[in-house]
């Protein structure tokens, strides 16, 4: 155990830095990292020299890397005009009606909630902004992005639900980030 915390210690920035130069993002480098020290605990023999674990971390590195643009280039994305070579009419007419009504229940939702709720979801949804550029618009980080829109969402789903008790009980203060334990 102290070998590998050794490992962990001394490679740690090394492999890090080589993750986020891939993928330009500090969650899924974070996340990368963490997978490739797991797949490094069950695979690392300590006979090795410093060089040569640090040279088999960076193979371990660039397969775990491999597998992540692998699984990120099978997501199917259309564009809008592929969409529309391949027949889609757009929305129907009868469908127009309801869209009215899903629009005000949408503005009634949105006004329901804590004005950060609000500006998270308005700026994630109807404005089509990034983690990035919303955390840069509200001056705070991507994770806390994640938090804040993750809690928007849970209330919105609870105010719609009718649930007004589990709406207000959970989080009082949207500013606050840290889970309450149980």
């Amino acid at each position: 155990m102290r070998e590998f915390q050794t490992l962990y210690q001394e490679n740690h920035g090394y492999i890090y830095r080589f993750v986020y130069e891939s993928v330009k993002n500090h969650e899924d480098a974070e996340d990368l990292t963490g997978d490739i020290f797991l797949k490094a605990v069950r695979g690392v023999t300590y006979e090795r020299g410093p060089k040569r674990t640090q040279f088999w971390l960076v193979q371990v590195a660039r397969t775990t890397i491999a597998d992540y643009w692998r699984a990120r280039c099978r997501l199917a994305i259309s564009s809008l005009d592929a969409l529309l070579e391949a027949g889609w009419q757009g929305p129907r007419s009868a469908k127009a009606h309801s869209s009215d009504t899903e629009a005000d229940r949408v503005q009634r939702l949105l006004q329901a909630l804590p004005q950060r709720y609000q500006d998270v979801l308005t700026c994630r949804f109807l404005h089509s902004l990034s983690l990035r550029e919303t955390a840069y618009r509200m001056g705070i980080t991507v994770a806390n992005v994640k938090v804040l829109q993750f809690r928007a969402l849970k209330r919105a789903a609870a105010l719609e639900r009718g649930d007004h008790r589990q709406a207000t009980a959970h989080d009082a203060d949207p500013r606050k980030t840290r889970s309450k334990k149980r």
